[in-house]
Protein backbone atom coordinates (compact mmCIF):
# COMPACT_ATOMS: atom_id res chain seq x y z
CA UNK A 1 0.00 0.00 0.00
CA UNK A 2 1.73 2.99 -1.22
CA UNK A 3 1.52 7.12 0.93
CA UNK A 4 -1.30 8.06 -0.83
CA UNK A 5 -3.73 5.16 -0.34
CA UNK A 6 -3.08 5.56 3.53
CA UNK A 7 -3.36 8.98 4.09
CA UNK A 8 -6.37 8.51 2.36
CA UNK A 9 -7.94 5.84 4.51
CA UNK A 10 -6.52 7.88 7.68
CA UNK A 11 -8.39 10.63 6.43
CA UNK A 12 -11.80 8.94 6.16
CA UNK A 13 -11.63 7.01 9.19
CA UNK A 14 -11.02 10.68 11.32
CA UNK A 15 -13.77 11.98 9.11
CA UNK A 16 -15.88 8.87 10.02
CA UNK A 17 -15.18 9.41 13.62
CA UNK A 18 -15.79 13.41 13.61
CA UNK A 19 -19.14 13.06 12.21
CA UNK A 20 -20.20 10.15 15.00
CA UNK A 21 -19.33 12.48 17.42
CA UNK A 22 -17.43 10.30 20.43
CA UNK A 23 -17.50 6.21 20.33
CA UNK A 24 -17.40 3.54 22.74
CA UNK A 25 -19.30 2.39 26.32
CA UNK A 26 -17.98 4.51 28.96
CA UNK A 27 -16.47 2.31 32.12
CA UNK A 28 -18.23 4.86 34.76
CA UNK A 29 -21.28 5.23 36.09
CA UNK A 30 -24.01 4.80 34.93
CA UNK A 31 -22.78 2.75 32.26
CA UNK A 32 -23.20 -1.01 33.73
CA UNK A 33 -21.28 -3.90 32.99
CA UNK A 34 -21.70 -5.17 29.33
CA UNK A 35 -25.10 -6.04 28.88
CA UNK A 36 -27.52 -6.71 25.62
CA UNK A 37 -30.20 -8.05 27.80
CA UNK A 38 -33.19 -6.68 25.50
CA UNK A 39 -36.31 -6.04 27.59
CA UNK A 40 -38.80 -5.99 24.10
CA UNK A 41 -41.55 -8.46 24.78
CA UNK A 42 -41.57 -9.25 21.34
CA UNK A 43 -39.69 -11.68 19.56
CA UNK A 44 -38.97 -9.09 16.90
CA UNK A 45 -36.14 -6.84 17.26
CA UNK A 46 -37.32 -3.53 18.75
CA UNK A 47 -36.57 -0.42 16.12
CA UNK A 48 -35.62 3.07 16.96
CA UNK A 49 -34.57 4.02 20.46
CA UNK A 50 -36.87 1.34 22.00
CA UNK A 51 -33.79 -0.91 20.50
CA UNK A 52 -31.71 0.80 23.74
CA UNK A 53 -34.51 -0.40 26.30
CA UNK A 54 -37.34 1.97 28.46
CA UNK A 55 -37.47 3.66 31.69
CA UNK A 56 -39.66 1.65 33.45
CA UNK A 57 -38.39 1.41 36.87
CA UNK A 58 -35.31 3.09 37.80
CA UNK A 59 -33.29 5.46 40.57
CA UNK A 60 -30.77 7.81 39.76
CA UNK A 61 -28.82 10.17 41.19
CA UNK A 62 -28.39 14.14 40.54
CA UNK A 63 -25.44 16.43 40.46
CA UNK A 64 -27.14 18.36 42.74
CA UNK A 65 -27.66 15.20 45.36
CA UNK A 66 -31.32 14.99 44.48
CA UNK A 67 -33.22 11.74 43.06
CA UNK A 68 -34.78 11.12 40.03
CA UNK A 69 -37.11 7.96 39.23
CA UNK A 70 -39.79 6.63 36.43
CA UNK A 71 -42.30 9.12 38.36
CA UNK A 72 -40.36 12.01 37.00
CA UNK A 73 -40.73 10.56 33.80
CA UNK A 74 -44.29 10.33 34.51
CA UNK A 75 -44.65 13.46 35.18
CA UNK A 76 -44.14 14.73 31.93
CA UNK A 77 -45.75 14.01 28.67
CA UNK A 78 -42.14 13.93 27.13
CA UNK A 79 -38.76 13.40 28.37
CA UNK A 80 -35.92 14.24 26.50
CA UNK A 81 -32.46 12.47 27.80
CA UNK A 82 -29.02 14.01 26.54
CA UNK A 83 -26.36 11.13 27.39
CA UNK A 84 -22.85 13.04 27.62
CA UNK A 85 -19.28 12.74 28.95
CA UNK A 86 -16.66 15.01 30.12
CA UNK A 87 -14.69 13.10 27.63
CA UNK A 88 -16.55 14.10 24.85
CA UNK A 89 -15.60 17.35 23.44
CA UNK A 90 -18.82 17.42 20.66
CA UNK A 91 -20.93 16.84 23.66
CA UNK A 92 -19.77 19.96 25.47
CA UNK A 93 -19.87 22.23 22.36
CA UNK A 94 -23.66 21.33 21.73
CA UNK A 95 -24.15 21.93 25.67
CA UNK A 96 -25.07 25.66 24.92
CA UNK A 97 -27.58 25.16 22.81
CA UNK A 98 -28.92 21.88 25.20
CA UNK A 99 -29.34 24.56 27.53
CA UNK A 100 -31.27 27.27 25.75
CA UNK A 101 -33.82 24.28 24.35
CA UNK A 102 -34.24 23.35 28.27
CA UNK A 103 -35.26 26.99 28.95
CA UNK A 104 -37.31 27.51 26.27
CA UNK A 105 -39.73 24.27 26.72
CA UNK A 106 -43.16 24.08 28.49
CA UNK A 107 -44.10 22.15 31.41
CA UNK A 108 -45.26 19.22 29.90
CA UNK A 109 -41.88 18.59 28.56
CA UNK A 110 -38.58 17.87 29.82
CA UNK A 111 -34.28 17.93 29.20
CA UNK A 112 -32.53 15.97 31.74
CA UNK A 113 -28.98 15.39 30.90
CA UNK A 114 -27.03 12.09 32.08
CA UNK A 115 -23.00 12.75 32.36
CA UNK A 116 -22.15 9.19 32.16
CA UNK A 117 -18.64 10.46 33.65
CA UNK A 118 -19.63 12.80 36.16
CA UNK A 119 -20.08 10.41 39.38
CA UNK A 120 -16.55 11.46 41.59
CA UNK A 121 -16.16 14.30 38.86
CA UNK A 122 -18.92 16.20 40.01
CA UNK A 123 -16.93 19.69 40.26
CA UNK A 124 -16.14 19.34 36.65
CA UNK A 125 -19.39 18.89 35.50
CA UNK A 126 -20.80 21.80 37.40
CA UNK A 127 -17.83 23.73 35.73
CA UNK A 128 -19.42 22.78 32.09
CA UNK A 129 -22.96 23.04 32.70
CA UNK A 130 -22.21 26.25 34.18
CA UNK A 131 -20.44 27.69 31.23
CA UNK A 132 -23.24 26.23 29.29
CA UNK A 133 -26.07 28.11 31.37
CA UNK A 134 -28.17 24.67 31.75
CA UNK A 135 -30.42 25.08 34.84
CA UNK A 136 -32.33 21.50 34.65
CA UNK A 137 -31.74 18.30 36.26
CA UNK A 138 -28.21 16.55 35.42
CA UNK A 139 -27.77 12.57 36.39
CA UNK A 140 -24.60 11.10 37.27
CA UNK A 141 -25.64 8.19 38.78
CA UNK A 142 -28.39 4.75 37.87
CA UNK A 143 -29.63 1.43 38.53
CA UNK A 144 -32.49 -0.10 36.67
CA UNK A 145 -33.90 0.72 33.38
CA UNK A 146 -31.52 3.59 33.18
CA UNK A 147 -28.61 2.15 34.45
CA UNK A 148 -29.47 -0.97 30.92
CA UNK A 149 -30.05 2.07 28.55
CA UNK A 150 -26.67 3.58 29.37
CA UNK A 151 -24.94 0.05 28.95
CA UNK A 152 -26.74 0.04 25.72
CA UNK A 153 -25.45 3.40 23.93
CA UNK A 154 -22.20 2.93 21.74
CA UNK A 155 -22.01 6.78 20.75
CA UNK A 156 -21.72 9.99 23.10
CA UNK A 157 -23.80 12.46 22.27
CA UNK A 158 -27.06 10.52 22.22
CA UNK A 159 -30.59 12.01 22.75
CA UNK A 160 -33.48 9.77 23.30
CA UNK A 161 -37.27 10.68 24.53
CA UNK A 162 -39.37 9.07 26.83
CA UNK A 163 -42.91 9.10 27.10
CA UNK A 164 -44.76 9.43 30.54
CA UNK A 165 -44.85 5.39 30.99
CA UNK A 166 -41.56 5.05 30.51
CA UNK A 167 -41.47 4.00 26.81
CA UNK A 168 -38.51 5.28 24.35
CA UNK A 169 -39.99 6.89 21.50
CA UNK A 170 -38.53 7.42 17.70
CA UNK A 171 -35.01 7.72 16.39
CA UNK A 172 -32.19 8.39 18.94
CA UNK A 173 -30.57 11.19 18.09
CA UNK A 174 -26.68 10.52 17.68
CA UNK A 175 -24.18 12.84 17.49
CA UNK A 176 -24.00 17.18 17.38
CA UNK A 177 -26.68 18.72 15.33
CA UNK A 178 -26.30 21.60 12.82
CA UNK A 179 -29.39 22.97 14.17
CA UNK A 180 -30.06 21.03 17.36
CA UNK A 181 -33.27 23.04 18.92
CA UNK A 182 -35.00 22.44 15.36
CA UNK A 183 -34.20 18.69 15.31
CA UNK A 184 -35.24 18.21 19.06
CA UNK A 185 -38.33 20.01 18.82
CA UNK A 186 -39.20 18.02 15.45
CA UNK A 187 -38.45 14.38 17.69
CA UNK A 188 -40.79 15.86 20.69
CA UNK A 189 -43.83 17.04 18.71
CA UNK A 190 -43.47 13.46 17.06
CA UNK A 191 -43.55 11.89 20.15
CA UNK A 192 -46.15 14.15 21.77
CA UNK A 193 -48.35 13.14 18.29
CA UNK A 194 -48.05 9.16 18.33
CA UNK A 195 -49.11 9.70 22.26
CA UNK A 196 -52.47 11.90 20.89
CA UNK A 197 -51.04 15.14 22.44
CA UNK A 198 -51.18 18.46 21.16
CA UNK A 199 -47.56 19.22 19.54
CA UNK A 200 -45.56 22.39 21.24
CA UNK A 201 -43.67 25.39 19.95
CA UNK A 202 -40.50 26.71 22.01
CA UNK A 203 -41.19 29.88 24.34
CA UNK A 204 -38.69 32.78 23.96
CA UNK A 205 -35.27 31.40 26.30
Amino acid sequence: MNKKTLLSLLLGALLLLALAGCGGKKDSQPSPEESQTSQSPSAEEPEGAAALGNLSSFTAGTLDGGTFTQDDIAAKDVTVLNFWALTCPPCIAEMPEIAAFEKALPDNVAMVTVCLDGSGNEDAARAVLAEAGFEGVTLITADGSLLELAGNLMYTPTTVLAGSGGTLMGEAIIGGQADLAAVYLEAVNQALAADGKDEISLEDA
